[in-house]
């Protein structure tokens, strides 16, 4: 096991969609692993993490470069997450920098979206927190730090399913999405961050650069409905919205930041493209079991 610590950014804020940088250290910490955690806020959260034991909290900011410097300072590892932000790119440019003049790293896991697989930098589809993703790519790359890229299809935990979703499971036992039948395969965030976790703790660094993860097949809104139905013990059924209305009626009365609102909203649209029809088998190989279905996650998900 490590002596010196593990970087962990976004373990504070939830690290995003599905809470991947918490859920990373929490991890890490089972295994005894020491671990930095880097936090834009001294907080209650931040309390919480001092309170595990094991925990260095440093607050500071991605887009500072002292502050990014001093928290790679001595951690040969380290996670790279943030959540959607616009200012996610100036953050990624600030790590691949301090990274690029970092004595002793040795590997940094960068989190990412499986669109940017199928991007190019003519392309105009995609949102811009998507398009920050692959630009971030690009630079970490050109940094030459020993970076691998992990990119994750949608999570279950988005808010596509987790709030708007679950708001009309609640509702009316539907499943309201624009997704018409194109076919999709949520993967838990709980895989995510054991993948991440695995990746960190390899005594020999994966020559693989980037893993694309997935849940286990990729289906239909039926299929998933019906997943939602057996999890639950009643019926759930999806119905397919026009993207207009949907936009309108559902996911404007999430009250989310712009730039948010429109990272989700152009997912919903791409889906309905059948952007999101992919299957990896890279959660199974790495992990050595199947990945999670969305029983584990439906019954949290409709608590909120």
């Amino acid at each position: 096991m490590p002596v010196e610590p593990v970087l962990v950014t976004g373990a504070g804020g939830g690290g995003g969609v599905g809470g991947v940088g918490r859920r990373v250290l929490e991890r890490l910490r089972a295994r005894n692993v020491p671990v930095r955690a880097l936090v834009h806020h001294d907080d209650e959260r931040a309390s919480e993490l001092r309170a595990m034991g094991g925990v260095e909290v440093m607050v500071g900011d991605l887009t500072r470069g002292a502050d990014v410097v001093k928290a790679l300072a001595g951690c040969p590892r380290a996670y790279f997450g943030m959540s959607v932000s616009p200012v996610f790119l100036e953050a990624a440019a600030t790590v691949a920098a301090a990274a690029r003049e970092s004595v002793g790293l040795e590997l940094l896991v960068s989190i990412s979206q499986m669109t940017v697989s199928q991007m190019d930098l003519a392309g105009d589809a995609e949102s811009r927190q998507q398009r920050l993703h692959y630009l971030a790519e690009h630079i970490l790359d050109w940094s030459g730090a020993p970076v691998v890229h992990v990119r994750p299809t949608v999570f279950m935990e988005n808010p596509l399913f987790a709030r708007v979703a679950a708001a009309s499971i609640r509702r009316d036992g539907t499943i309201r999405l624009p997704f018409g039948s194109a076919r999709t395969s949520p993967v838990a965030a709980a895989d995510v961050a054991e993948v991440v976790m695995t990746l960190l703790l390899d005594p020999d660094p994966r020559t693989h650069r980037v893993y694309e993860l997935t849940g286990a097949r990729s289906r239909d809104m039926t299929a998933i409905a019906a997943e939602f139905s057996a999890a639950l013990g009643r019926d759930v059924t999806y119905v397919d919205v026009p993207y207009q209305e949907w936009l309108e009626h559902d996911l404007e009365n999430q009250d989310l930041p712009d730039h948010v609102f429109e990272h989700i909203a152009t997912m919903a649209r791409l889906h309905g493209e059948n952007r999101y029809d992919r299957a990896t088998n890279a959660v199974a190989e790495l992990l050595g079991r199947p990945p999670l279905g969305f029983d584990t996650v439906v019954k949290d998900m409709l608590a909120r």
